[in-house]
């Protein structure tokens, strides 16, 4: 039978704090994006478009003011997009980063299981070896369901990001169009 030994028990602590370091790491890594990015919107929103703003507070006429709002709202809207695409492209990279790290380590767990199930089956009395059959068994079944959820999750998630980039490059169709005709 397996039993836990000093070692064991140590390599395992190991491999854990390994694996919190690892996510800490991505989600450091994550965060740090999130940071100069909000810098980077913050620097343009203070100084690219000062001089917008000057040149609409100067307007002299009701007719020279909403041309200069109007020319304000282009590049505040196609900056706002971007900003959240970066928002998004930042969290869905911090994200599969994350789920990459939980797999392989869902991984090892079920390869640690099935040694576990295999080291039983060996040293188990005559007569269980219907009842290794069902666990491994039940394993396999239970991957193959995992599987099967990760797969439609994806293709639900890259259907929502197809949409939402539908969307988003429409609305941005929709500003251009409309400070042309003003």
């Amino acid at each position: 039978m397996n039993t836990f030994t000093a070692e064991s028990l140590t390599s395992t602590n190991k491999n854990a704090f390994a694996l919190a370091q690892s996510m800490a790491s991505v989600v450091f890594s994550g965060m740090q994006k999130y940071a100069e990015l909000n810098l980077g919107a913050t620097k343009s929103a203070l100084f690219e478009t000062g001089e917008d703003f000057i040149s609409a507070l100067g307007a002299t006429t009701a007719t020279d003011a909403l041309a200069a709002q109007a020319s304000l709202v282009k590049p505040l809207i196609e900056k706002s997009i971007s900003y959240s695409r970066s928002m998004y492209d930042i969290s869905a990279e911090t994200n599969a980063a994350l789920a990459e790290l939980a797999e392989a380590q869902f991984a090892e767990v079920q390869k640690t299981t099935l040694a576990s199930i295999d080291a039983l089956a060996r040293n188990a009395p005559g007569g269980s070896e219907s009842l290794v059959a069902v666990l491994k068994s039940s394993m396999v079944a239970g991957q193959k369901v995992i599987d099967t959820a990760k797969q439609s999750a994806r293709k639900a998630v890259e259907q929502a990001e197809h949409q939402v980039a539908a969307v988003t490059d429409t609305a941005l169709q929709n500003v251009k169009t409309t400070t042309r005709r003003k």
